[in-house]
């Protein structure tokens, strides 16, 4: 995988993938953290919110590969 920052500034992609990765590392604690908490709406709201999140990193992830409809 490409490191981000090796690619220039203006690059669209640098931008899409520091993002993605921030969608993945926050979807992820937000599971740990369902875990951790016995209050169900708690868990629902958190749980809400990761497979929110890793909806978002697929859109972002869709647009770097140019695949999906509204990227065409």
């Amino acid at each position: 995988m490409v490191d981000p920052k090796t690619l220039p500034e203006n690059d669209p992609k640098r931008h899409t993938m520091q993002v993605r990765s921030r969608l993945t590392e926050l979807a992820e604690h937000l599971r740990e953290d369902v875990e951790k908490v016995d209050e169900p709406g708690f868990k629902a709201l958190f749980e809400t919110t990761a497979e929110v999140l890793t909806g978002l990193e697929k859109a972002f992830a869709g647009y770097e590969e140019k695949t999906g409809s509204a990227w065409r």
